[in-house]
């Protein structure tokens, strides 16, 4: 027990022996400890809140977009051709098991203007089934019924911006506003549910698909079928997801007559595949932000290079001492590398507490933004302690050899 601890009575004894120094050869440590906890919690924070948009949206959710997918299931250019129609979306209701809901959309932009009060908004055509797809709150009025959808009715259900945008002290329900060349009544206003990676519903007015395809977009496929935008569906049950995705998929294949080997002209994707694809690129780019950080850690890793080489400088007369008395070459190289370690440690330690007051900082001061709520978790504080200590060993290890190295005849006379 006396042989371990006294290595590290010693490098305490160094470490307050020369507080300035000492503190000086931590400082680059700290800071760069601190970087690499502050920006892996911010990515963290990022790829946390992002599933969390997704999970919002419901797990059984399967989105099917015109296009194919590239690579981290990315969708390609939606510059082909639309191909998905109306019709569509009838067949998977109606041939696909475990499908509850089935829900085309379509959208554009249009200019609404009620009163003095204009602005530019999505105008998207949906299904009565969006509500249930989507999980859509109303806070007054009503949601599109089916009734509203067979009969292409000029009606239209608002975001919350919306409202608050033309509507300032009106109520909107029962108003007519001008869309673009026509004129709608509103019958209800959606619950405000923020932005997501799936487009925002709060800058954003509903109408009846029917009604879009009547009187703003009216493009059909070359058989004769209603393009859509999009298609969304919800699973009934989780488990199945992957049959559901794999099923809608051959039937689509079917219906738009692709041949073996050619590419799908349209991508499926589960909320389960999307959060996981999503993860696994946040992760990477917490990853690169840690490793950016890091460079600050080799920084100070050679800000304690210099200040144990020049320690083996100023004790040389020490050193050799020691080695007239009997010390070997190990216990030297071991009380050197020991003090460095120690230095690294405390330097992390420090770093770290630092580094988990500047991301509760960042998350509860609004700084970028006040969007970003930061994940300080215990593996990014043991990586960057771990790290730390690494660098500590790996720098000090070239003063520890020259000290281990010295001729104790050449020590002694040293001056």
């Amino acid at each position: 027990m006396k042989r371990l601890l006294e290595p590290l009575a010693n490098a305490w004894v160094g470490v307050r022996t020369h507080k300035l120094r000492s503190s000086l050869t931590i400082l680059g440590l700290v800071i760069g400890v601190a970087a690499v906890i502050a920006l892996m919690s911010i990515g963290r924070g990022v790829q946390a809140q992002i599933i969390s948009q997704i999970e919002s949206l419901g797990s059984n959710l399967v989105t099917i977009m015109p296009g194919a997918a590239t690579q981290w299931g990315v969708r390609g250019s939606a510059s082909s051709a639309a191909t998905l129609t109306s019709e569509d979306a009838t067949a998977i209701s109606e041939q696909v098991p475990y499908v509850s809901s089935v829900a085309p959309y379509s959208s554009a932009n249009q200019q609404l203007v009620f009163g003095s009060e204009n602005m530019n908004a999505q105008v998207i055509g949906v299904t009565p089934e969006y509500q249930e797809v989507y999980n859509l709150e109303i806070t007054e009025g009503a949601f599109i019924s089916q009734y509203n959808y067979q009969s292409g009715a000029k009606v239209a259900v608002i975001g919350a911006n919306v409202k608050d945008e033309l509507f300032s002290g009106v109520d909107p329900v029962g108003q007519q506003i001008r869309m673009g060349n026509n004129i709608v009544r509103v019958m209800g206003v959606l619950e405000s549910k923020g932005a997501s990676m799936m487009g925002s519903t709060d800058d954003a007015i509903l109408i009846p698909l029917t009604t879009l395809q009547q009187t703003v977009t009216q493009q059909r496929s070359s058989t004769g079928e209603h393009l859509v935008s999009s298609i969304a569906l919800t699973v009934s049950d989780q488990e199945q997801a992957d049959y559901v995705v794999s099923e809608v998929t051959s039937l689509l294949r079917s219906r738009h007559q692709l041949g073996s080997g050619v590419e799908d002209d349209f991508t499926v994707r589960s909320m389960e595949e999307l959060a996981s694809t999503v993860s696994e690129m946040t992760g990477t780019l917490t990853l690169f932000l840690g490793a950016i950080a890091g460079i600050s850690l080799l920084v100070g890793g050679i800000g304690v290079m210099n200040i144990m080489l020049v320690s083996v400088v100023e004790r040389t007369r020490e050193i050799g001492i020691r080695k007239a008395l009997g010390a070997r070459e190990r216990d030297i190289w071991t009380q050197f590398l020991t003090e460095s370690a120690f230095l690294s440690f405390a330097g992390g330690l420090i770093g770290a507490a630092v580094g988990w007051g500047a991301s509760k900082l960042i998350s509860s001061m609004g700084i970028m933004g006040g969007t970003i709520t930061t994940v300080v978790s215990s593996d990014i504080i043991i990586l960057a302690l771990a790290v730390s200590v690494g660098i500590g060993l790996l720098f000090g290890f070239l003063p520890a050899r020259r000290a281990a190295r010295l001729n104790p005849i050449e020590a002694l006379r040293y001056e």
